[in-house]
């Protein structure tokens, strides 16, 4: 039977994301290199995980993995009840559209293109036939803090605000599953927290799973669940420091531009 999106209806108490014995080796011709060794692992619904370690780790490359991004030389990848293996590369790539919406250290958003242009034509390529809801966007630009920002293009947003659309971007599709790849590695602290809060509170409100990547033990701490790698695998596990608290991100005055710096 052919494979289609409605006919994913796993469980809802089943793992979202599950790596069994997950090996990626790059062969450089001469030397094969194992990047990632033999890692399993579960998500469940609703959670935010980070995944933390120093560079070479195999940290982006388990990210690109979970994502459906690169092929495992060994071992699976289960999102959402479909195994990644047993698909084409254009299943593939609908599956990542319909199900997991990515956020990245660059930007990568279109500079022609105003912040509100960016977030459409996610939407579009995104293969939805339903108009795209602007309630739910004005809700996300609410809660990202980037109304009034929308019609000015990334060369005039500051970098935290240009995270933040690229975040709007990666939720408009309502997403299963955010997978975050090192997001607040060009921000400044202050931005950094800012992207952060944005980050708990969308995990919170949406009920969307994330997973982040990040090298940065304090970013990590955010999270409800660490995972720490090395060497291609995962060495321990912890919960994280800050989860408890209140994160809620304050609302700022009126015609403010908050965290616009």
């Amino acid at each position: 039977m052919p494979f289609t999106i409605a006919n994913v209806q796993p469980e809802d108490t089943s793992p979202i994301i599950v790596a069994e014995n997950l090996t990626k080796v790059y062969d450089t011709g001469r030397i094969q290199v194992p990047a990632v060794r033999g890692v399993s692992l579960a998500v469940e619904r609703g959670e935010f995980v980070a995944i933390v370690g120093p560079s070479g780790s195999g940290k982006s490359t388990l990210f690109y993995l979970l994502g459906g991004l690169t092929r495992a030389t060994e071992g699976r990848v289960v999102i959402d009840g479909v195994d990644f293996a047993s698909l084409s590369d254009a299943e593939r790539t609908r599956l990542r559209k319909h199900r997991i919406g990515f956020v990245f250290q660059k930007f990568n958003l279109l500079p022609t293109l105003s912040a509100m242009g960016n977030i459409e034509i996610a939407y579009e390529v995104s293969g939805r036939t339903e108009p795209l809801d602007r309630v739910y966007l004005d809700h996300l630009s609410d809660m990202l803090s980037i109304q009034g920002r929308l019609k000015h293009r990334p060369s005039e947003l500051s970098g935290g605000e240009q995270q933040r659309v690229a975040i709007a971007r990666a939720l408009i599709t309502r997403p299963a599953i955010v997978l975050a790849d090192e997001p607040t590695g060009n921000l400044d602290t202050k931005n950094s927290d800012a992207v952060l809060r944005m980050l708990v509170r969308s995990n919170r409100e949406l009920g969307q799973t994330t997973l982040m990547i990040t090298h940065n033990p304090e970013a990590a701490s955010i999270a409800s669940r660490i995972l720490y790698m090395r060497d291609g695998e995962i060495v321990r596990e912890e919960k994280g420091s800050r989860w408890e608290a209140d994160l809620a991100v304050p609302e700022p005055a009126v015609g403010a531009s908050p965290m616009a710096v």
